[in-house]
């Protein structure tokens, strides 16, 4: 079995695990996704089929033909970086650079700030493995003072690996803050903060847009930080010690050419290989010394990273390269997963491993100068061969960054280590490997014709190249020090072991294939089946195999129940809780084995830490999965069996964790198939599956058990179609244990054999038989039932196929016969096998019959397509058992049909084994067909298995053809549709010009037709479109087969459902909207004889209430709903938050029931059924909302506002597509797409769509009384004729668009089509923006059914050149016109005739109800006194009175119609949810990265048919002006600033005070007082005016800002940011720059309210701001106090560095034109000169004490200085002066 989904993509670190045929490895979606499987997605296809029924004798076929990891895919990064805080510096300018591999992007830069505000979003576009993206490092760096001369100052960084950031719920980190850290200094502590969005899209997985929290929350910076749960927010540094001993088994290799020229000549025999070993860790590197020439290098080194613990990236590469001067390559790569090496529990440990060897595997062992599986031998990819095994230990060492002796660089070191000792890693023993090839079939056509055979290595034993090398132990046991080298002999494999009684026997003899068909081969083993055995030194580290084997044990049974459950849930059996406790049961007892299993640990040498810890670990996850599945187990009831089974994949998921066990023993066992020297195809068998053990539950699965393997191409040839044709199929017995434990070791073979030894050597009783012939053999007939296959693949270009099956069994092969042009073959025929023959004893036969092989093709004119495979066990009856009942004749079963990975259909067919005894054919059952059928040679399925089928009649509704695309370049102009099922069909009118009108004329046609009455059985409906051409020719242009008419089929409704109950049902409904949140789906159905009365308040009508709320309440909340103010964007904002909110509740539930049941499960209480909102959200569509009586206030006070309805998805999706009577039918053409692009191709196949539905009854049935039979079941319907509709677009804003500019931007707008209309806004495009707000309507008239699809797209606009699309959507808008849900125009919440809400549709609610009622033939509306309306038997009460623009009063019906409208859904029989006034959230996509989203759309459509009266003008959305405003800022005085400046005369300490301000975002507007100079007490006083006006957006509370981004720039861009005003207080320095002080920002929204008097100020204000009273400017408008200035000193913590007195003062912008005031202190309204202490001029007064602080204190050692050199110069003036005189005078002798 594959490993479980931790797994992901990794499953090829120990071989291939064998999946069996069941249904989730097989979908590989979930298997990329790390999915969680939904048994919803699984097909009907049997999954039991081949796993049950199995004994001890065979195990189970693996069916995954291709290795999925290697394969490159699509991924997106996309990075938001919102803002930075706490940045460690002072006044810089930061700016962030994102980085994965190697990648490098930077948001801009800004200026002198440590909390910049960024909002910039970045997109990384992918193209690899999986495996190399999730290695990929993601970085974020903080650089300050960056610019194009210099590359800037390194702040901090922060990394992460990709696959921690995939493995996350949804993929994505949300508004998260990343801790910075210095990586150069340990000791530093945390560098500051950047907030940020990080998602990981692999193609095909959809991006659930979080909800965005509010600012409040997120500032709780500790509590958001970006690391995934479970990790503490407290990282500290950590040392990673990896320890490299040696390494032994390279390859015997070379890489240069060179060498063997030199070889030639000088006749050098050295080593040819030069290894090292290099360690990937966290975006580090490091690497071994090399040693020259050395095939078992030893190191013994250790490679120490530095990085933060627990680290975010999950593994450790470890790769043993050859050094070589032209090119280093990777021998081989291990990767080790860090989680699989620590536990992070209370009773945790940190990551351990070792000393133990670890295995690496890659590429053939034998040298080729280009070695095309490279790639293998760098970890991509699973490997083919075993490359050599690497002796390591891994340990890590929290740091105490405090002590001394902690070195603070993170650089990676080397360093020497001590020799381990020999027995370190276990005592080494002496292993027996024994195979035996039962049966070779299916061997590919292409190497038929040479002889072949079989070799099979375990390490690097039994290899060709490497002959026999021996194991060093072995070595020192040689007589005379045999030089090492003589052993290497010619290929003989004589390995002599010291007894001398053995040798290795590690390939077959080769045999030539003989031939079973057109297609496959197959070796003649009839009797004699050849034989291996290999003799293998290894240490003895079972135990670790033994542990990992009883795990997988308990899984793979577990497994097996889950699987026998979800088959009885979908093929709706009785009783799936039964058969779940059975598991349950079975699993809590496996469990508490395992506990006594493990225990019996004999201390083995080479135990290591983590064999202890693991144990311990393993021990105590088993018993709690043990006694949690005993809890459960009497919790399962009939109602909870699904979600039961949830839970029970998740004690799988952990116990396959479990079972992986990280420190390797012995190598994988590798089987090779080679054709003439040539190496054809492999498998790989992890050596514990068939390592032996005494105890049954420690044994291996596979071992001593004959199991089918099908051997695969190596490496990247081996994707797509050429890894889906079988190479082989062998069937091998294997068995692997300790030499000494060799007597049983062919006790698992099938019987009736005898031993053929060689005959050269002494003939010992304990020699292993190089092959086994076998005396008994049984004749059966197998009898194949093909009934009949469904959505089988699309091999050819018309979009069908010719599909015909072949099946195998044994050496036989037959073909059913081919059905041309179908994807649903009915091929109804029995294939008989005669005479087969099988080897061994019949009841082992009986209990484990061979599998049968069935391969599907497509007939061409060449070779036949492969087209997908399945497999199947018979039935076997033996020669004297009865043929009937139970087990005869068999069921007809679903079998799953695979290609490659993918599923591709599947196939309805039964299988029989008869025995033929003694008496011949003449006991075998008779073969009846049906009488009626004549077929010539083709038998029919026999009567007894064949289904028994009813008369059923097919009605279909045709209603057009829409978006048809060209069929071989021409039109397509007189279609017509042909529908068929079951050899029967009808065909529709012709549609006599498609361009005109592309609907059908008669709408009804039905036909008969005879089905299964098992509705399992159903075969599929084939839906095909032809277009007719001229002269009677006849086209496909497409076609569908609609596999489940499951849906389709008409139950009449019971008779007492029909005659409602006459009790009256109240509805009393109050008008005022309540948030959807309080709804959490909690569904009450009432029903039809409960008086169900709630009764609600009506707060908005009630003037008392109204009033007394105002009274309760904040005065601040009292200006907020003016309704003059209010407008479209006031209801949608709140309409967003309570969408917010609403998810929030239903996270916080969904925890919550998940924290309950695991209490539950820990107390054994009882769980109940999901009662977690989102079940409602998904499925509660149409269900009552229950009203809560209890509104809480809070809520009261939002609910004055009208809201309209969020949906975070499109509107389809909650409507269930808006197919409630018209269904939309993709018709498909061309080739089927492949795993490589399996979403992308099905999307370009579609050629158009058929809109219609179908109806399936049985013909006895009785029919309804109101009957048209011309309609049929489709009463109702509207009729199709052409229809003049308009058609208004809204679209709000786009959101995370992808950025089509090289500067990471867009300029994006807005382009409509709908049919031959097209609009485009292109000069209202809104510059470098990827979140832009539109706020625009659309009208466009149209005409359905012609123009029918609207495509909104937006481009991105580009000054030269064509513009780009980024992203497009497209609705069906026929659907939402004619679906029951009245998509048409969504209806208000609340009904008013003027103001913000006011009702759009031109037909009033009275119109529309008494509209639907007569539509429905309903009896209603009746209107009564008192506010009441009656509709059918339901009662509704609402007020009725509205109120007019002149707030005059007057009666009206319409609020209660409108009630009715809004809970039409609870209305008998017709009843269905309306849609409601909404804003839909759409992905955009993009043709040429399918599946993977651009960016989202908010937006509705409006639709108003051209016959109603005319709608009024479209809402105005368009958005909201910023308000000007103008703040006016005051610097009163300043006190206790932190002194500077030492005064150069005097000494003293001072300062120059200025302070600068500015509002963020607009640094360059930024104000500086005047300088109050030489303060010595750090006051200052400057009665100083700052004034910044700036454009407000009240509702986002942000700034809205226009620039142009740089010179270059076209035109400018608008930002909005939110509003902070900063404040810095400066040392003015006359000469050399102005020394920065402190600084503190406000945020004007929420600041803490100033402090009364400079005492009462203290630094508590900005480190404690979330306890301080706040306010905020917007409310207050005018405020006065002091607050502090604060800087960070050398240890990083705030200190106060000065106080502040300000005074704030905000006006509107029509505020300060009236009263206009000066900057500074200049007119208008001057304020006074501050009176400061005249203090410039000091020195003047006291020149000698000053000149004598300058000379003695201040300047002393300068001052003897410049003496002293004024001295030297002196004597060498003098010295050169008389030089010349004394020179002559010397000269001259005088």
């Amino acid at each position: 079995m594959k490993r479980s989904k931790h797994r992901g993509h990794k499953q090829d670190k120990n071989g291939d695990e064998p999946a069996i045929l069941e249904t989730q490895n097989l979908d590989r979606q979930a298997m990329f996704t790390g999915g969680r499987f939904d048994p919803d997605t699984v097909s009907l296809a049997s999954v039991t089929a081949v796993t049950t029924n199995v004994s001890n004798k065979r195990s189970k076929p693996d069916i995954k033909m291709e290795p999925s990891s290697g394969r490159p895919v699509d991924y997106q990064v996309s990075v938001s970086v919102i803002e930075a805080r706490q940045l460690v510096g002072l006044n810089m300018d930061p700016m962030v650079c994102v980085e994965i591999g190697e990648e490098k992007k930077y948001t801009s830069m800004k200026e002198s700030t440590n909390c910049p505000y960024y909002n910039e979003y970045f997109v990384f576009d992918f193209h690899v493995a999986p495996d190399v993206m999730f290695d990929k490092i993601l970085k974020l760096s903080v650089v300050h003072s960056k610019n194009l001369l210099r590359s800037g100052t390194l702040v901090g960084t922060f990394k992460m690996d990709v696959g921690t950031i995939y493995s996350q719920p949804d993929h994505q980190f949300n508004h998260k803050w990343a801790l910075l850290s210095d990586p150069d200094d340990i000791t530093a502590g945390c560098k500051g903060y950047v907030k940020c969005d990080v998602a990981v899209v692999a193609k095909g997985d959809t991006i659930k847009t979080p909800h965005k929290p509010s600012e409040s929350d997120e500032d709780d910076i500790e509590g958001n930080l970006l690391i995934p749960d479970g990790v503490p927010a407290e990282r500290q540094w950590a040392r990673y010690y990896l320890k490299v001993y040696r390494a032994e088994g390279l390859p015997r290799m070379n890489t240069s050419i060179m060498a063997n020229v030199k070889k030639a000549f000088i006749g050098e025999n050295k080593d040819l290989v030069d290894p090292y070993v290099q360690v990937h860790f966290a975006g580090q590197k490091g690497k071994t010394s090399v040693q020259k020439s050395c095939y078992e290098p030893i190191w013994n080194e250790q490679i120490v990273f530095t990085e933060m613990f627990p680290p975010l990236c999950k593994r450790m590469k470890i790769q043993i390269r050859d050094s070589d001067k032209v090119n280093d390559v990777a021998m081989g790569t291990h990767f080790l997963d860090l989680r699989k090496i620590s536990n992070d529990g209370d009773k945790g440990f940190l990551p351990t491993l070792g000393p133990a060897w670890v295995n690496m595997y890659g590429s053939t062992r034998t040298y080729t100068l280009m070695d095309e599986y490279q790639e293998l031998n760098e970890g991509l990819g699973e490997g083919v061969s075993f490359r050599a095994r690497l002796l390591i230990n891994l340990g890590v060492e929290i740091l105490d960054p405090s002590s001394p002796e902690t070195s603070s660089s993170t650089e990676v070191q080397l360093e020497s280590i001590p020799n381990i000792s020999e027995n370190a890693t276990g005592k080494m023993e002496e292993f027996f490997l024994f195979g035996s090839f039962l049966e070779a079939t299916m061997i590919d056509r292409k190497i038929g014709d040479k002889p072949i055979h079989f070799e099979v290595t375990i390490g690097y034993y039994g290899d060709e190249m490497d002959g026999a090398i021996q194991h060093k132990s072995q070595g020192k046991k040689k007589a005379d020090g045999e030089d090492e080298t003589e052993l290497i002999r010619d290929s003989s494999e004589d390995e002599l072991d010291g007894d001398g009684d053995l040798q290795s026997v590690a390939t077959t003899p080769p045999v030539k294939p003989v031939v079973t068909d057109r297609n496959y081969f197959h070796l003649p083993y009839f009797e004699r089946k050849p034989c291996i055995y290999i003799k293998s030194w290894w240490q003895d580290q079972r135990r670790r195999l033994y542990n990992a084997n009883i795990i997988d044990n308990i899984a793979d049974k577990l497994e097996e129940g889950l699987n026998d459950v979800h088959e009885i849930i979908k093929t709706e059996k009785a009783y799936p809780e039964r058969r779940l406790r059975g598991v349950l049961e079975e699993l809590s007892h496996r469990c508490s084995q395992f506990l006594v299993l493990a225990n019996t640990d004999q201390n083995l040498s080479g135990k290591t830490k983590l064999d202890r810890e693991r144990l311990k670990l393993c021990m105590s996850e088993v018993e709690a999965v043990g006694q949690q599945a005993k809890a459960m187990r009497s919790q399962v009831k009939k109602s909870t069996v699904r979600e039961k089974v949830k839970l029970t994949h998740n004690f799988l998921q952990k116990l396959r964790f479990l079972a992986d066990e990280p420190q390797h023993s012995v190598p994988d066992v590798f089987i090779w198939m080679i054709s003439n020297g040539k190496r054809i195809a492999y498998a790989r068998v992890p050596s514990k599956d068939i390592l032996y053990s005494g105890m049954d539950e420690e044994r291996g699965k596979d071992c001593g058990k004959v199991k089918t393997i099908f051997l695969r191409i190596p490496g990247k040839r081996g994707f797509g179609s050429a890894g889906w044709t079988v190479q082989s199929k062998i069937e091998i017995y294997l068995w692997l244990g300790l030499n000494r434990q060799r007597k049983d070791y062919l006790c698992g073979l099938p019987n009736g054999f005898e031993e053929n030894r060689l005959a050269k050597e002494p003939v010992s009783p304990f020699s292993p038989p190089i092959s086994l012939t076998y005396m008994m053999k049984q004749i059966f007939q197998l009898r194949v039932h093909m009934y009949q296959a469904r959505s089988l693949f699309a091999a050819d270009s018309t979009g069908l196929s010719d599909p015909f099956a072949r099946v195998f069994f044994s050496t036989q092969s037959q073909v059913t016969e081919v059905l041309p042009e179908t994807l649903c073959p009915t091929w109804d025929q029995l294939l008989l096998f005669e005479n087969v023959e099988l080897f061994g004893e019949a009841n082992e036969l009986r209990d484990d019959p061979p599998i049968i092989v069935i391969e599907l093709y497509d007939q061409d004119t060449g070779k036949a397509d492969f087209m997908g495979r399945t497999f199947a066990k018979p039935v076997v009856k033996m020669a004297e058992e009865h043929y009937g009942p139970p087990r005869f004749p068999p069921q007809l079963e679903y079998y799953q049909i695979y290609r490659g990975n993918g599923m591709a259909g599947e196939m309805l067919a039964a299988f029989e084994l008869l025995q033929i005894g003694p008496n011949g054919k003449a006991d075998l059952p008779p073969i009846d067909g049906p009488a009626d059928m004549d077929r010539g040679p083709l038998l029919p399925v026999p009567m007894g298995i064949r289904p028994v089928l009813s008369k059923y009649r097919i009605e279909v509704l045709f209603w057009g053809l829409r978006d048809l695309k060209r069929v071989n370049l021409a039109q397509v102009d007189r279609p017509r549709v042909d529908v068929e099922c079951a050899g029967k069909g009808v065909q529709s009118a012709l549609i006599p010009n498609y361009k005109k009108n592309p609907n059908f004329s008669t709408l009804v046609k039905c036909f008969e037709v005879d089905l299964p009455e098992n509705e399992l059985l159903h075969p599929p409906l084939n839906i095909r479109v032809v277009d007719c051409r001229a002269f009677g020719r006849y086209t496909l242009v497409g076609s569908n087969a609609v596999t489940s008419l499951r849906k389709f089929i008409y139950r009449p409704t019971d008779k007492q459902a029909n005659n409602w109950s006459n009790t009256e049902e109240i509805i009393v409904v109050n008008m005022e909207p309540e948030p959807s949140f309080k709804k959490m789906d909690t569904v009450v159905k009432l029903d039809s004889c409960s008086d169900a009365v709630v009764k609600v308040e009506d707060d908005d009508k009630d003037e008392k209430g109204r009033k007394k709320k105002r009274k309760k309440g904040d005065e601040t909340e009292d200006d907020g709903l003016d309704e003059s103010m209010l407008d479209w964007w006031s209801k949608y904002f709140a309409s967003v938050e309570t969408l917010a909110e609403a998810l929030k509740g239903q996270e916080g539930a969904l925890s919550d029931s998940e924290e309950k049941e695991d209490a539950d499960l820990a107390d054994g209480g009882d769980i109940k059924p999901d009662d977690s909102p989102v079940k409602g959200s998904r499925r509660g569509k149409g269900k009552k909302d229950k009203k809560k009586t209890n509104v809480d206030p809070a809520d009261k006070k939002k609910a004055k506002l009208d809201e309209l309805k969020v949906y975070p998805k499109e509107l389809e999706s909650e409507f269930d597509n808006f197919e409630d009577w018209l269904h939309s039918f993709n018709l498909f053409r061309g080739k089927g797409g492949d795993d490589d692009d399996q979403n992308g191709s099905d999307e370009d196949r579609i050629v158009g769509k058929f809109k219609g539905s179908l109806c399936l009854y049985k013909v006895s049935d009785e029919l309804p009384r109101d009957f048209d039979s011309n309609m049929g079941m489709f009463q109702n319907i509207p009729h199709n004729d052409p229809i003049n509709v308009l058609v208004r677009v809204y679209v709000i804003r786009a959101t995370d668009l992808h950025p089509a500019d090289i500067n990471g931007k867009a300029d994006p707008y807005i382009a409509i089509k709908l049919g031959k209309n097209e609009v485009k806004d292109k000069e209202n495009y809104i510059s470098k923006q990827l979140n832009p707000l539109f706020g625009k309507s659309f009208d466009i008239e149209a005409t359905f059914p012609m123009d029918s699809t609207l495509t909104v797209s937006i481009y991105d606009w580009d000054l030269v050149g064509t513009d780009d699309l980024i992203g497009e959507t497209k609705l069906d808008l026929e659907n939402r016109f004619y679906s029951k849900h009245r998509a048409t125009c969504g209806i208000t919440a609340s009904y008013t005739t003027h103001g913000y809400n006011i009702w759009r549709d031109p037909m009033k609610p009275t119109q529309i109800l008494a509209k639907l009622c007569k539509d429905g033939k309903l009896d209603g509306p009746h209107y009564g006194p008192g506010g009441r309306v009656k509709v059918e038997n339901r009662v509704f009460m609402a007020p009725t009175e509205i109120e007019d623009e002149n707030g005059l009063k007057k009666q009206t019906n319409e609020h209660l119609a409108l009630t009715v409208l809004k809970h039409w859904e609870e209305i008998p029989r017709v009843g269905c949810k309306l849609v409601p006034e909404h804003v839909e959230n759409r992905p955009l996509h993009h043709p040429d990265k399918p599946g993977i989203e651009q960016g989202r759309i908010e937006m509705w459509v409006d639709m108003f048919p051209k016959d109603m009266m005319a709608p009024g003008p479209a809402l105005d959305i368009s958005p909201r002006k910023p308000k000007k405003f103008e703040l006016r800022v005051i610097i009163w005085n300043t006190d206790e600033v932190v002194l500077e400046d030492d005064d150069i005369f005097t000494g003293e300490k001072s300062s120059d005070i200025f302070v600068r301000g500015w509002l963020k975002g607009q640094q360059e507007d930024k104000q500086d007082t005047d300088v109050h100079y030489h303060s010595i007490t750090g006051e200052g006083n400057f009665n100083w005016r700052f004034i910044y006006p700036f454009d407000y957006l009240m509702a986002e509370e942000k700034i809205v800002i226009s620039k142009k981004e740089s010179m270059f720039a076209w035109d400018e861009t608008e930002y909005k940011i939110p509003a902070r005003l900063n404040l810095q207080v400066w040392d003015a320095d006359h000469f050399s720059a102005d020394d920065f002080l402190g600084a503190i920002e406000l945020d004007l929204n929420r600041f803490p309210r100033g402090a009364k008097t400079a005492k009462q100020c203290t630094i508590e204000m900005v480190t404690n701001e979330a306890d301080m009273p706040t306010v905020s400017i917007f409310k207050q408008k005018r405020i006065k106090g002091w607050w502090p200035f604060v800087a960070r000193n050398e240890d990083d913590e705030f200190e106060l560095t000065g106080k502040v007195e300000a005074e704030l003062h905000l006006l509107t912008g029509e505020e300060a034109e009236k009263c206009p005031a000066g900057e500074g202190r200049n007119e208008p309204e001057p304020l006074e000169k501050p009176n400061r202490p005249d203090t410039s001029l000091l020195w003047f007064l006291t020149p000698f004490k000053a000149v004598k602080h300058l000379v003695c204190t201040q300047y002393k050692w300068l001052a003897i200085k410049i003496v002293t050199a004024l001295l030297m110069l002196a004597l060498l003036a003098i010295f050169l002066y008389s030089m010349p005189g004394y020179m002559v005078k010397k000269m001259l002798g005088a």
